[in-house]
């Protein structure tokens, strides 16, 4: 993947229908970026592990090992309670140093432009509409109903490292994520 694909671009992930999708979704979305920063805008979701929060940057001021990555690889804030105006202007605070800011996107709108991430249910629970999304197998050969890219189920390995804070292991889930970026979700 080419940095052109990527640099600055600040997205929010979305998920439907799924607690642990919408906890692992932009985990995946900014591994698969390489270098990132996940901001977590949900401060209902179970949050998510780090020492400095969302909240304590607004309040005290990014450091400046916060305003640009210091190698490879993803930072992750944890909301820590902010609010909506503050996980904004932390993000705007990131956007400029960053190659990519991520955003986990709960019940308010952070402002910045929202993928939707749907799982594909089958049966009663299977999705309708017709519009873009990214659509995540979960078992079941369920069609999307919509244009997207369709990832392929997680493995029990990739969702166990992800919840336990560590990096998946040559994760075909990661992978196909990088799909995701090369599309216009702005």
């Amino acid at each position: 993947m080419s940095a052109l694909e990527t640099r600055g671009r600040v997205v929010g992930v979305r998920a439907f229908g799924d607690e642990v999708l919408a906890a692992i979704g932009p985990l995946g979305l900014a591994l698969a970026a390489d270098q990132a920063v996940v901001v977590d805008a949900d401060p209902l979701a179970p949050p998510y592990p780090g020492e400095r929060t969302v909240a304590a940057v607004a309040e005290e001021g990014p450091s400046r090992s916060e305003l640009r990555p210091e190698g490879r690889g993803v930072a992750i804030l944890p909301n820590g309670g902010a609010d909506i105006h503050d996980v904004a202007r932390v993000i705007d605070m990131l956007a400029g140093g960053w190659p990519v800011v991520v955003v986990r996107v709960g019940p308010d709108d952070p402002g910045v432009p929202v993928i939707p991430l749907r799982p594909l249910w089958p049966g009663f629970l299977a999705p309708a509409g017709s519009r873009a999304a990214v659509w995540q197998r979960v078992g079941a050969r369920v069609g999307p109903p919509g244009p997207g890219p369709v990832l392929p189920p997680p493995g029990r390995a990739t969702v166990a490292a992800l919840l336990e804070g560590r990096r998946p292991v040559r994760s075909r889930w990661v992978r196909a994520w990088r799909r995701v970026w090369a599309l216009p979700w702005d």
